[in-house]
């Protein structure tokens, strides 16, 4: 069996980055008998000059998206394709526009403890933000979160009151940046293939099948 990495850039406020991850799950699903794929989380802020308190998200998005009702439009599309894949965006309870630094560096930090642990943690925040209206720019929350997700709290309490790898988040993001990535979500096969937005379950499931086909022949080669 073929093994896979996946490196996804995203940010826990990007709703097609939540949709995206519902459809790799499915996807994964689909070939778990064919190929054995490893997820990491990278860091992207969609919002970078949000403070860190946050800011009025219905107010600040509307002025984003040219309006109320552009916005509602959006939302509408995005809760129907939610549904498919068992999402229930709840778009009205986010009353807070957070500022991600500290939700990435937590999930930095989960994945020091191991991939389980960060796809855990990246669960949590997706649908504390999207399906609870939670703030996930609100240390008590990323607490939650994190003992949830089976994280020593008093550890991650600690980290959070300093800056630990502040400078580590910022320097991938700046690196995928200058990879070239202009939007998440954003998916990276090996290092090798990249594939960007929230694509359907059918369109991962082949890539993983002819990525996995690709290595296959590769190593062949070198027999």
């Amino acid at each position: 069996m073929q093994r896979i990495t996946i490196d996804i850039v995203s940010d826990v406020v990007c709703p097609w980055c939540f949709l995206g991850k519902a459809r790799l799950d499915l996807a994964i699903a689909e070939v778990q008998d064919e190929v054995s794929v490893d997820v990491n989380w990278r860091p992207y802020r969609l919002n970078p000059d949000y403070p860190p308190e946050g800011v009025d998200q219905q107010v600040e998005l509307a002025r984003k998206l040219g309006g109320k009702e552009n916005m509602d439009r959006a939302h509408e599309q995005l809760k129907a394709l939610g549904r498919e894949v068992g999402i229930a965006f709840d778009f009205d309870a986010i009353r807070i526009g957070p500022n991600t630094l500290d939700a990435h560096r937590l999930i930095h930090w989960a994945g020091t403890e191991d991939r389980e642990a960060q796809q855990r943690v990246v669960s949590a925040l997706f649908k504390a933000n999207f399906e609870e209206g939670r703030n996930v720019g609100d240390k008590a929350v990323l607490l939650d979160i994190a003992e949830k997700a089976g994280l020593d709290r008093a550890v991650i309490s600690t980290l959070l009151e300093g800056d630990a790898d502040k400078a580590h988040v910022l320097s991938e993001i700046d690196a995928a940046q200058k990879m070239g990535v202009n939007g998440v979500p954003f998916f990276i096969f090996d290092q090798k293939y990249a594939v960007s937005g929230a694509q359907t379950p059918e369109v991962l499931t082949n890539a993983l099948r002819d990525i996995a086909r690709l290595k296959a022949e590769d190593q062949r080669k070198l027999n």
